[in-house]
């Protein structure tokens, strides 16, 4: 289930709650009980850690054997090579 963060209108309380998707916005405000809250945008924080996300598993390994090889994957033939 998504955080969503609400700011009163009235009050200016910011707080958090956690609610399914398609659950209604919130309304009331926990701190001074009027009907003024309002969803806010907010940065998403997460990091996909672990095997199989491109940050640990692709980035940057085309440029490291490229590199060491002297020539691109795309140079070599069933013959061996293009001859660098």
């Amino acid at each position: 289930m998504p955080i969503y963060e609400y700011k009163c209108q009235y009050c200016g309380n910011v707080h958090d709650a956690l609610q399914k998707m398609d659950a209604e916005p919130l309304t009331d405000c926990p701190a001074c009980q009027e009907s003024g809250l309002q969803k806010i945008i907010s940065a998403v924080g997460f990091r996909l850690k672990g095997t199989g996300w491109y940050e640990t598993d692709f980035k940057g390994k085309a440029k490291s054997e490229k590199a060491a090889s002297g020539h691109s994957a795309s140079c070599a033939t069933k013959s061996g090579g293009c001859g660098h």
